[in-house]
């Protein structure tokens, strides 16, 4: 991979990681509702799920995906309709103390596989997959741009956890929670406008 090439994966890395989106959304409301601790494995998640997601991109789901516009479409509307459930999910948070037993964030698990259904981690997936692999030897460019996102999402992603997590004395005052998990919510279905009309 050329220095210039390799440099342009950095920030499109970091600018995307790091901007509002659905994974990002969902760390900032889990960081205020359960506190950093419980939310750092949706974050580990997040990362581990994209780079999953990134690496079968790179190896042939991309074309897959842009050979076949229905089962791309399919992915995105799969993806919006589970959000949608998110955002109601978020909006109806209560207080961390009036939880009932149930209520928890989304586990490590749950936050990796969420990344298949997630259209802005599909988009930067095809982005980043179909731009930063031209140069040759394809497997090698693949498993650095693989590589690259693994490093730079992490802290990225764990920055909106740790400023939720922050929020949390701010936001203890019930009126005060439920106006920011409906803001939360309604902004999660808002980020799904630019990439469902993608």
């Amino acid at each position: 991979m050329l220095t210039t090439t390799f440099l342009a994966l950095l920030v499109f890395s970091f600018v995307s990681s790091i901007t509002p989106g659905p994974n990002n959304i969902m760390l900032f409301a889990s960081g205020v509702n359960f506190g950093w601790w419980r939310t750092f494995p949706h974050a580990i998640g997040i990362s581990l799920g994209f780079g999953v997601l990134l690496a079968a991109v790179g190896l042939g789901l991309g074309v897959l995906l842009n050979s076949t516009p229905m089962l791309f479409m399919g992915v995105k509307l799969a993806g919006g309709a589970y959000m949608l459930y998110l955002a109601w999910k978020i909006a109806h948070s209560g207080p961390v103390e009036a939880q009932s037993g149930t209520a928890r964030p989304m586990t490590l698990f749950e936050a990796a596989l969420f990344q298949w259904v997630n259209p802005k981690a599909w988009v930067m997936a095809m982005v980043a997959m179909s731009t930063y692999t031209l140069d040759g030897n394809y497997l090698l460019n693949v498993a650095i741009v693989v590589f690259v996102f693994c490093v730079i999402n992490f802290p990225s992603v764990t920055v909106w956890a740790g400023f939720g997590t922050i929020m949390r004395n701010f936001l203890k005052d019930p009126l005060k929670l439920k106006i920011f998990n409906y803001t939360m919510a309604i902004a999660l279905v808002l980020s799904l406008w630019p990439m469902l009309t993608a």
